[in-house]
């Protein structure tokens, strides 16, 4: 009989020593653990609620500690995605400055090759320092404009010089006073400027409508313009030298060709006023 009691006892235990037994039984402890202490905190005694406190703490612990390297993997990725970033935007940034070296050399070519064939013409040009001048007044009308600036003949400043808003043509001056001049715009109706449209050097004349855009008169030719065509001085008749921009080709719904000049003439504070003359490459 005793016998038979020690054979059960022997089996349950080995029974329970199983690897998935012990699994099942573990979990089922866990779960019966878990229902006895939700039971037990509805009495509120001070064991219990020590033991939720230790639990608590146990579990907020272990948590942390079982996050750290999930947390280090996450950091590494993204360590490693800025890492790959960086590389990718450094080969971009490279290219990019080889582009620009290019385009300074084409430049800097182009620049010297245009110098040569001004010498071969006899067009070389020399530009008088610049004089900045602040605007005093603004002789606005509905159709003329022009302004007067506060640097005048012991200055410097003769008929003809051309005023600029940055790199900007926006006029000549046409009156010289002893401290004070007087430039018209290139908005005036009586503004005409030489003109070349670019692309396709069109060599034309620029008029002022008294408004906030230009017109382009006397074209001896049938040309296709574009809204991305630029305007340009000419260096016709000797007043301005070639290449100082004004202003785009702009067109309206009713196909009209507009010049809308780069530079907002109603909010001109201070000008920089140039002579250019014909001289010598040295």
């Amino acid at each position: 009989m005793a016998t038979s009691r020690d054979d059960f006892v022997i089996a349950i235990r080995s029974a329970f020593l199983k690897k998935g037994n012990q699994q099942r039984f573990s979990l089922i402890a866990l779960i019966f653990f878990s229902i006895a202490l939700i039971a037990l905190s509805r009495f509120n005694f001070p064991a219990i609620n020590y033991l939720k406190i230790s639990l608590n703490e146990i579990i907020y612990r272990a948590s942390f500690v079982v996050s750290i390297p999930e947390q280090q993997i996450q950091n590494a990725s993204i360590a490693l995605n800025k890492h790959f970033k960086l590389y990718k935007d450094l080969e971009i940034t490279k290219k990019k400055i080889k582009q620009l070296e290019y385009e300074k050399y084409n430049s800097n070519y182009l620049t010297s090759e245009n110098e040569r064939l001004r010498k071969l013409i006899d067009e070389y040009i020399i530009q008088s320092d610049e004089l900045v001048a602040k605007v005093l007044l603004d002789k606005n009308s509905p159709f003329l404009r022009s302004i007067i600036v506060n640097k005048g003949s012991k200055d410097g400043v003769k008929l003809g010089m051309a005023v600029l808003d940055d790199q900007y043509l926006i006029g000549k001056i046409v009156e010289v006073n002893y401290s004070t001049s007087r430039a018209l715009l290139v908005s005036d109706l009586n503004s005409k400027i030489p003109i070349s449209v670019e692309p396709g050097n069109l060599l034309s004349i620029l008029s002022g409508t008294g408004k906030d855009f230009g017109k382009i008169q006397y074209t001896q030719q049938d040309f296709n313009f574009q809204e991305s065509d630029i305007v340009y001085t000419s260096g016709s008749g000797g007043i301005f030298k070639s290449g100082i921009p004004i202003g785009k080709i702009k067109i309206d719904t009713n196909k009209n060709i507009k010049v809308k000049f780069f530079s907002n003439l109603s909010q001109i504070t201070f000008v920089k006023l140039v002579s250019f003359e014909k001289g010598e490459i040295k």
